[in-house]
């Protein structure tokens, strides 16, 4: 039994977390802006603005074992907002767990902090460098966390760090940046470039992390369900065409439109198309112990059923 702090309890992911910690005997906090719905019987909530002062107000009250932390912006928003979130969010919580002696923490990655590149392998694993794209503000964020996190880690390694880079996530209702490209007419892809989705459902992330929280080991380990799928593996599952265009037609098209609102991707988001970061999960069943029940392709085939598609 152990008490635990959630941030980001709210969104998907957290309620997710929350229905699998449900029945257990770990005392639970929720915290977020607003209270989650259908807070399980028996749990507590604390508002908490990771921005601020709240982590470390709450944490030093508190005293959690375990912090899983979860807040973070992935869809569109000013850079500097997000930032805010992402980067000077994470250091509040970082910095509340060490000075309070939290035993563990708990944070979702993403395999974007590996960036979005042409010499990417086609299997990322951890030990591959992170190099995430500035003009990508949520690679970019993902990667400065991921280095205050590696410096943590040698300064104060009392504090356990269990660093989960996750993929796609997927389930019925989900619905993200990703996602919306899949509603899409047709699906666009950059000419000459296969550059797979992987994905993982979110009620395996939900029992990755309640892992996380308890016997797992700590570590960094990529979070995916077996397999890929290409955009032409999912415009056949959808039914669907592919538009596929020249990568230099792409950017000139996005170079114009975004200046006139009618896009507001900019022409650097090609790469975001071309060069998706693939991550390969043998250290997550092998080390950390745990076997998705869904493959990528089975992930998606929940999220599309519920999307009606």
């Amino acid at each position: 039994m152990s008490r635990i702090l959630i941030t980001g309890a709210a969104g998907t992911v957290g309620r997710a977390l929350l229905q699998e910690l449900a029945g257990t005997d770990h005392e639970v906090i929720a915290t977020d802006l607003a209270a989650p719905q259908a807070l399980p019987d028996g749990m507590q909530f604390e508002v908490m603005d990771v921005t601020g002062r709240d982590p470390e107000r709450l944490i030093a009250r508190l005293r959690p074992e375990v912090v899983i932390h979860l807040a973070s912006i992935v869809g569109p928003m000013a850079r500097e907002k997000a930032f805010k979130v992402d980067v000077t969010g994470s250091r509040n919580v970082l910095s509340a767990c060490v000075r309070h002696g939290v035993r563990r923490l708990v944070v979702t990655s993403s395999g974007a902090a590996y960036g979005y590149h042409a010499d990417n392998p086609k299997w990322l694993r951890e030990s591959d460098p992170l190099r995430g794209n500035p003009e990508f503000a949520y690679s970019d964020h993902k990667r400065q966390v991921e280095e205050m996190l590696a410096t943590a880690r040698k300064e104060h390694p009392a504090l356990e760090q269990v660093v989960l880079r996750v993929g796609t996530v997927l389930g019925e209702g989900v619905e993200n940046q990703i996602t919306a490209l899949f509603h899409k007419k047709r699906l666009l892809a950059v000419k000459g470039s296969d550059s797979p989705f992987v994905f993982i459902w979110t009620r395996d992330l939900a029992r990755i992390l309640a892992r996380a929280a308890g016997e797992g080991p700590p570590g960094i380990y990529n979070v995916a369900g077996d397999g890929a799928m290409s955009v032409s593996d999912l415009a056949q599952a959808m039914g669907k065409r592919v538009l596929n265009l020249p990568a230099g037609a792409l950017k000139a098209a996005l170079a114009v439109a975004k200046p006139l609102g009618l896009s507001r991707y900019g022409p650097e988001q090609v790469r975001f198309l071309q060069y998706r970061p693939v991550l390969a999960n043998d250290a997550l069943k092998e080390t950390f112990g745990y076997t998705p029940e869904c493959s990528s392709r089975e992930a998606f085939v929940i999220w599309q059923k519920g999307a009606g598609l």
